[in-house]
């Protein structure tokens, strides 16, 4: 596992919130399409509600394996994304002899 000091972090910051406002806004659309799925799917259970189903439902999944993409560059750096929704990553670090999480969010 990689340790940051609080430099090397904020160095890693301008790569690390373009990543993270993607995420953002991924996870919002998947949010949403997920959202209108549970409409759909509790609707009528016509043909075409059905249809309608079934793509929001390969979206949603498009945007979630999308979403994972962005968590592996992120760990692919040695940073956890934490809080997709917030835009909340941790940069492992070390203090005093400890380890600790250096928190960051997006618009910070």
């Amino acid at each position: 596992m990689r340790l940051f000091t609080v430099e090397q972090a904020n160095r890693t910051l301008p790569l690390v919130r373009r990543i993270v406002e993607d995420v953002v806004a991924q996870h919002r659309r998947w949010r949403e399409t997920i959202m209108e799925l549970d409409l759909v799917a509790s609707a009528a259970r016509s043909d075409d509600a059905q249809t309608r189903a079934e793509e929001l439902e390969q979206r949603a999944l498009g945007f979630a394996r999308e979403l994972d993409e962005y968590q592996r560059e992120l760990a692919a750096l040695g940073i956890q994304l934490k809080d997709p929704r917030l835009g909340l990553v941790d940069f492992p670090a070390e203090l005093d002899g400890r380890q600790v999480l250096l928190c960051w969010h997006l618009g910070e």
